[in-house]
């Protein structure tokens, strides 16, 4: 079984099904974590998580069997290009999708000029960690808006712009 993946809209329905999915399986796997927060954390967690149709620069959606099943975008964040909200649904694991996707954000930044992709994750993702630093990425420090109410994200780096002095 193949999978096609779509470029679509932020209010594609299947992109939207797909980030509540994905809103499901991260309050599973960080609500232990966040249940005794103050709710004025919980509420500028929640703001600094908040992406803006403004940001997104693209939204890919993966397809296996006319069923959505994958969903990543790419978004502006200040100056910097970030790897957002990538899932891949539990059935459709190990298939190389969420490589996938993530190589559709990267392919797009590089034309676009960025110098570097950034994204933010957390322990609870060994799997995408795991796949991050596959595809090249390496540890950052926290960077905002996460730093104040996600002090212990992980975050990531893929640079795309190699400095022609260092290039051999």
């Amino acid at each position: 079984m193949t999978y096609q993946i779509l470029e679509v809209d932020l209010d594609d329905p299947r992109a939207a099904m797909l980030r509540g999915v994905l809103d499901d399986d991260l309050g599973r796997r960080y609500g232990p974590l966040n249940q005794d927060e103050p709710a004025d954390v919980t509420a500028a967690r929640i703001e600094a998580l908040r992406v803006t149709p403004a940001q997104v620069v693209a939204t890919w959606i993966a397809v296996l069997d006319e069923t959505a099943v994958g969903h990543v975008m790419l978004r502006r964040l200040g100056t910097e290009w970030e790897l957002k909200r990538l899932i891949v649904t539990p059935g459709a694991r190990g298939r190389g999708i969420g490589r996938a996707l993530s190589e559709r954000v990267i392919k797009r930044a590089r034309e676009e000029g960025a110098n570097r992709v950034i994204l933010q994750t957390g322990k609870p993702q060994p799997e995408s960690i795991a796949l991050y630093e596959d595809l090249g990425f390496t540890s950052i420090p926290v960077y905002e808006p996460y730093r104040a109410t996600m002090p212990n994200s992980l975050c990531f780096a893929l640079p795309l712009v190699q400095d022609p002095l260092t290039a051999s």
